[in-house]
């Protein structure tokens, strides 16, 4: 099935991540980081099908080469806190060969990025899938965050846009500095501009399937921008995959499988409320007319034409039982006028959309829990080994201990600034968060079959609905009968 994921995120030194060893692990080489000293060794890492730098036409030849870009930027950035780079992480389609898929997103990197003039290090990866899996197919793309300059140097990031007064003179701070604004030089980091690039990339593939004739297509907007009314999955990444293609049952999985089975379940109840809304609506006049039978009337001339043409006593006996599951339900709910039964599916969907707006907000809480539990624990597991590194007071000795635990300094920053983030000062929670998400999870399970009767309650509004169209397609006047006829011989 056709999906899209498009993400953009920053590479940021105050993350604990650098240029040099993102750029060597997503095209899987060993590249050398003149700013930190060391080695980033992935040339063992499988899966990377292809991998280049494209450049603006301003920008130096010698950029084509990996360890030179990257050195560059690690050396034009000198703050202990700078952001590096922007890493794109798009998935590719499996309905598209890998040769249209690459050149798919080659012209992509070069329409939306290369064009407007940032440095673009681009890989493809195609991880080996495990038996049972699905293919996972994406593209990486890292960029530049600075502009270049057209003499091939290196531009700002921002310049300063100073506050003026009334009569146009500088506005001073308590210190007696200038006030100044800091204005980005390039639209690369505004919301528009991401905007800009998901739609483009969505585009692209709908057009390519398009041209294939294949009747898939891709929609880079969330479910509530869609007007779509269902409950969005969490994205799982290779690592969930591989556990649970394996049969090793993870709580991404878990939680996607009742999430799927909601939607599915919501699908079916939101389509049987729409089209009960609609035949009330178009029978509403029929049934309006002055001495007009009651619902229950109906049903027993449809059942009684319906046995009268039965040719056994089975058929009788199935008629019967059908037409007493009917009129009870009519009778126990007092459903005996058209009114009735629209109030009644009213109240249904009413029902309907309390349980989703529940479902739908202990489904988003649930997947900011996993999020939060699974920061808090590396946190937890890294912050001794990020201790230790505070305590090695010579600088040689902190180097190498830094390299030798290089990835679990890097999971240790990164929990540490999601969890900053997140929290907002406040206190880390591991047992409680632990606590809600097992309730929740309980409280999950115990709603998803509230659906069921709902579901019920429509399938005989539904057989209602059937019956009630019978009587009164027989009803019409006979006269129409040779005009249907011969508008259908038309």
């Amino acid at each position: 099935m056709a999906l899209y994921h498009l993400t953009v995120s920053q590479i940021r030194r105050s993350a604990g991540q650098s240029a040099i060893a993102a750029a060597a692990y997503r095209a899987g080489e060993c590249l050398y980081s003149d700013y930190y000293g060391e080695y980033s060794d992935y040339t063992r890492k499988g899966g990377v099908i292809c991998s280049e730098i494209l450049l603006p036409p301003h920008a130096p030849l010698e950029y084509q080469d990996r360890a030179t870009l990257w050195n560059t930027v690690e050396q034009v950035e000198k703050h202990k806190k700078a952001q590096l780079a922007y890493s794109f992480d798009i998935a590719l389609q499996n309905e598209l060969s890998m040769e249209e898929n690459i050149a798919l997103a080659r012209e992509f990197v070069q329409r939306c990025l290369v064009d407007k003039g940032m440095v673009a290090d681009f890989a493809v990866h195609a991880p080996d899938k495990e038996d049972g899996g699905i293919p996972n197919p994406h593209f990486h793309v890292m960029t530049t965050m600075r502009p270049i300059n057209p003499d091939g140097t290196w531009g700002q990031k921002q310049r300063r846009e100073y506050v003026l007064d009334d009569e146009g003179n500088r506005v001073l701070d308590r210190n007696g500095k200038p006030m100044f604004n800091a204005v980005p030089t390039t639209d690369w980091g505004s919301p528009e501009t991401l905007e800009e690039w998901r739609e483009a990339w969505c585009r692209m593939v709908n057009e390519k399937f398009a041209k294939k004739g294949l009747d898939v297509r891709i929609d880079h907007r969330s479910y509530v921008r869609q007007g779509i009314d269902l409950i969005p999955t969490v994205h799982e990444g290779p690592t969930v995959r591989q556990m649970e293609a394996k049969g090793i049952r993870t709580d991404k999985g878990e939680l996607n499988r009742w999430i799927k089975a909601t939607n599915r379940l919501m699908l079916d109840i939101k389509e049987k409320i729409k089209s009960l809304f609609g035949w009330i609506s178009e029978v509403k006049e029929e049934l309006s007319k002055p001495k007009t039978p009651s619902l229950a009337d109906l049903l027993i001339s449809y059942y009684q034409d319906r046995n009268a043409g039965a040719w056994s006593q089975k058929a009788k006996g199935k008629n019967l039982k059908e037409f007493a599951e009917a009129v009870n339900y009519l009778m126990e709910n007092k459903l005996l006028t058209l009114e009735a039964l629209e109030s009644r599916l009213s109240a249904v969907s009413t029902e309907f959309d309390t349980l989703s707006d529940t479902m739908k907000a202990k489904s988003a809480r649930m997947k900011e829990l996993q999020e939060l539990i699974r920061q808090a624990e590396n946190y937890k597991r890294l912050k001794p080994v990020y201790d230790e590194l505070n305590g090695i007071k010579w600088k040689k000795q902190r180097e190498k201990f830094e390299t030798a635990h290089d990835a679990d300094l890097r999971l240790f920053y990164t929990a540490r600034r999601i969890l900053k983030e997140k929290l907002d000062r406040k206190p880390i929670t591991l047992a409680a968060w632990k606590q809600e998400y097992d309730r929740l999870q309980a409280e999950y399970a115990k709603l998803s079959p509230q659906y069921k009767p709902l579901r019920e309650d429509l399938m005989k509004m539904r057989r209602v609905q059937y019956c009630v169209d019978r009587v009164l397609q027989r009803r019409q006047p006979e006269q129409e009968a040779p005009k249907k006829k011969q508008d259908i011989e038309l």
